[in-house]
């Protein structure tokens, strides 16, 4: 009989500790502990995110072996981030997963972040896996990418961001309108309430399938700062419209070179991935270019969007069943390409 193959996933690579276990591909538990303490500073503080991974992480684990319902004991490998993210808090997820390793004498197996976040499609939860090949686009506070992938793990970026990240676009968009951090679900919701056509931003040309996003950002303070001096409640007035009108603009970046790259490729079969994926208008606009374009569109659940430690499961889970394993000596990259 067939033994089952348990593997317990750690995410540590920003502000959020997380751990999972995954059965034979299906996530069994999943649990996150947020860090409050950001968002007075407006943003992530690195040395405050490491300090409070360290108090998060062994109640974590405990809670993600206590929910899937088994022992440390009947883990068959321990997957954890090993890169991008925050060189502190990658450390901290790190030397946790390899003592645990060491004390279990179980493979380790080191994640690339930027491709766990794609290969979340692959969870088993009855959601259909978009076929090889297929692209990918990658959109969070710190990437925005467009990448092929014609296996598991062989990836090519076609495209992507020179300057901001998508995620950073948003959250700046909403620090210039004066809402807390994280801002970029406020936008969204107060974008579902506003005219996406009120206020017209010029979209960046960037070559190729490359992003930018610091011009449209800049605009925006322009354009606040313009109406502000003849209206001071301009904001406060318009509020919806101006944030319908930037998510608008923002997503209509994305879906252009989305389009070029279906064109380029000839591959009809989208996926997205990364925090940003939870926004609506993208989920919407993915949605109908199925109608419309003949795409075939894959859209995460919302809880594998943004930075979870299941996707880093799952694929420590498809290491595992090719035998590519991690040496104890691997160190952490707080930079890593998605290829690499």
């Amino acid at each position: 009989m067939k033994h089952p193959i348990y593997i317990l996933g750690i995410e540590s690579s920003c502000d959020d500790t997380s751990a999972a276990v995954i059965c034979d591909g299906k996530v069994l538990s999943n649990v996150i502990a947020n860090q409050e303490v950001h968002a007075q500073y407006g943003g992530v503080v690195p040395e405050l995110a490491s300090r409070a991974h360290q108090q998060n992480i062994v109640p974590v684990v405990q809670q993600a072996l206590n929910q899937a319902n088994i022992s440390k004991n009947q883990l068959s490998a321990v997957a954890f981030t090993n890169g991008p993210g925050l060189m502190g808090s990658l450390l901290v997820g790190t030397s946790f997963a390899k003592s645990l390793a060491l004390g279990l004498d179980i493979p380790l197996i080191d994640v690339n972040h930027m491709q766990a976040h794609i290969l979340a499609h692959f969870i088993e939860n009855g959601s259909p896996k978009p076929p090889f090949p297929f692209i990918c686009l990658t959109i969070s506070g710190g990437h925005t990418q467009i990448v092929k992938i014609t296996d598991e793990f062989s990836m090519e970026i076609l495209g992507e961001t020179i300057d901001d990240a998508v995620g950073e676009a948003f959250d700046k968009s909403a620090k210039i309108l004066g809402l807390p951090y994280p801002g970029g679900p406020l936008i969204d919701k107060y974008a579902q309430l506003g005219n996406p056509k009120a206020f017209p931003f010029s979209k960046p040309q960037v070559a190729n399938l490359n992003f930018s996003f610091s011009g449209l950002k800049t605009a925006i303070l322009y354009f606040l700062q313009k109406e502000q001096q003849k209206n001071p409640l301009f904001i406060k007035e318009n509020l919806n419209d101006i944030c319908a009108s930037i998510q608008y603009t923002i997503v209509e970046i994305l879906m252009d070179k989305l389009k070029k790259a279906v064109k380029e490729t000839g591959i009809k079969h989208i996926a997205i991935a990364g925090g940003v994926s939870a926004n609506s208008e993208i989920r919407k606009r993915l949605q109908n270019a199925e109608k419309q374009l003949c795409w075939k569109t894959y859209i995460p659940k919302f809880e594998y969007t943004t930075d979870n430690a299941a996707m880093i499961a799952i694929t420590g889970y498809l290491k595992y069943l090719r035998k590519d394993y991690a040496d104890i000596s691997t160190a952490v990259k707080a930079r890593l390409k998605v290829t690499e």
